[in-house]
């Protein structure tokens, strides 16, 4: 018989330290904008070194596109230390009076042309990097790939997962234990993730310039001079407006264990689209994507929630993973949160350890087709329609409102914090969820409706409000010290990333199509 929820928290409450020690890292994406608020056509800036090989400041899609990149910390103090600091130094450096675009939809944009796609000089991965760039260009636009997340990669200790074995009372140990732990925590996130964007959605209004004259199903209001928005929408980001492929939307990944995972989506890569073979290769004997299947690589699948590990050189994600199973899980359903100048805070830190944590504990039942179009579904109701009064949503064949399924997760989620707080000695996670529940039963504290009814006060528009954030938010970085780091770090930083950039260039000793074959041979090996 297996355990009650009661029963398996006494389990990891017994086992000293299982639940503390987290590995922690953030990925934060924030657009380059000039002072009257257009996408920045200027180079990747000078201060911030190789974009390739950089450890902490990189680019994302576009030239245009920051991502800024934390080592992994064990202490939330020491997280956010690292992350104030990188965008400390980043403020500073920023050259042309440019700031940081502080929400995920984009800033005003004329025309897709006008997006540069990230460079990352003339080795053949930093020319590859680029030609799949244009690949997604040419797939999906530019504009889908100028919005802006915040990615959490969040690991449990060794000691997590020896009260986890006891707890599901298995027989699994080692690698094999953490990879079916993690597994089961993907599964509950694809479940219960919607109270992601539910909670921290804070894109329920965009640009009108985003849709470039598209025609779209929802039916906007205005406010403003020429903002549209969604009444009870939570994240437009994760709707079909933004992060989402329609190509993928045939793809069946299956999460019921990591050979599976694995396997679903080694199909994918091999999977052909007729519209992409339609599009062809290449142009004028240049890339315009690396291939015509439904993937071009693995970072293509669009997904809220990821399986990791860190790569050895001359892996692909998969290889790794395959070889020596899953190190921690990225969480890509967060927007970038206005209402902090890093765009997350240490409350939503809190609030994801425990409810990662939750989602790893209990029971995570096999998910069949049926039920993973489900999900799919009730992510798709939460981020265009979240706050609407008594949404429901059916999850494993119960249908309840999402004020009655957030009653019920926080129920458990405060007992679980008392644990966790005792183990950190601390109350940071009692404090998370006591603030954060609420939330729940008024969809008013969200932050999509704190954004909505900022600009529909002021009729505004969510150019202009985010603007105006963002020339603030730079002179209080500008203002603050440097917690860890240093100008010096980060000078050393620049010359040492330069330095391996050639290192690379110079090593080539393929033409980027010789290239390009043996990525894609080696790729197939498991």
């Amino acid at each position: 018989m297996s355990l009650n929820f009661n029963q398996r928290l006494a389990v990891f409450e017994q086992q000293s330290q299982s639940l503390e020690g987290f590995g922690r890292g953030i990925e934060r994406e924030a657009l380059r904008v000039t002072p009257d608020g257009g996408l920045s056509q200027n180079s990747h800036p000078y201060a911030f070194g190789s974009a390739l090989c950089h450890s902490t400041i990189t680019t994302d899609y576009a030239e245009g596109l920051l991502e800024f990149i934390t080592p992994v910390a064990k202490d939330v103090d020491q997280l956010f230390a690292y992350l104030n600091d990188v965008h400390h130094y980043a403020a500073k450096n920023l050259e042309n009076n440019e700031t940081l675009w502080p929400i995920s939809m984009p800033c005003f944009i004329n025309n897709e042309d006008s997006v540069e796609l990230a460079q990352f000089g003339s080795s053949n991965v930093g020319k590859m990097k680029t030609a799949y760039r244009q690949g997604l260009k040419n797939r999906y636009g530019s504009m889908m790939q100028v919005i802006a997340g915040v990615h959490y990669n969040f690991s449990f200790p060794d000691g997590f997962w020896d009260a986890w074995a006891k707890a599901n009372q298995s027989p699994l140990t080692g690698k094999e234990a953490q990879s079916a732990g993690y597994m089961g925590l993907i599964r509950n996130y694809l479940r219960f993730g919607w109270v992601i964007p539910y909670l921290f959605g804070a894109s329920p209004a965009l640009c009108k310039s985003f849709l470039q004259g598209k025609k779209t199903h929802f039916k906007f209001k205005e406010t403003g001079s020429g903002t549209i928005y969604l009444p009870y929408a939570t994240s437009l980001r994760m709707s079909d407006l933004g992060y989402t492929s329609s190509a993928q939307s045939s793809l069946d990944i299956c999460y019921n264990s990591l050979d599976n995972y694995i396997g679903s989506v080694r199909k994918a890569l091999t999977q052909k689209n007729s519209d992409f073979v339609h599009l062809g290769i290449k142009e004028n004997d240049e890339y315009i994507q690396l291939n015509d299947n439904v993937l071009q690589i693995e970072n293509e699948l669009y997904a809220s929630i990821r399986a990791k590990r860190v790569q050895k050189e001359g892996e692909t994600p998969l290889q790794a993973l395959d070889a020596r199973g899953i190190e921690y899980v990225e969480i890509r359903s967060l927007d970038v949160n206005p209402f902090s100048e890093v765009g997350i805070t240490e409350e939503q830190v809190n609030f994801l350890d425990l409810f990662l944590t939750w989602c790893a504990m209990t029971p995570s039942e096999s998910i069949s087709k049926l039920q993973s179009q489900h999900f799919s579904e009730n992510l798709n109701k939460v981020v265009t329609e979240g706050r609407r009064p008594n949404l429901m949503l059916e999850i494993d064949g119960k249908e309840q409102n999402v004020a009655a399924w957030g009653d019920w997760l926080t129920g458990q989620l405060k007992e679980l914090a008392v644990v966790m707080d005792k183990e950190s000695a601390s109350d940071r996670y009692q404090n998370a969820i006591a603030h954060i529940a609420p939330r729940f039963a008024s969809p008013e504290l969200t932050s999509s409706a704190r954004i909505l009814e900022t600009l529909k006060e002021g009729d505004l528009d969510n150019g202009r409000l985010a603007l105006n954030l963002s020339k603030t938010y730079k002179e209080k970085l500008i203002k603050q010290n440097y917690q860890v780091w240093s100008d010096a770090f980060f000078e050393n930083e620049k010359i040492i990333s330069e330095k391996k950039q050639k290192e690379i260039e110079e090593s080539d000793n393929l033409d980027f199509d010789g290239y390009l074959q043996n990525y894609f041979l080696n790729a197939q090996k498991k």
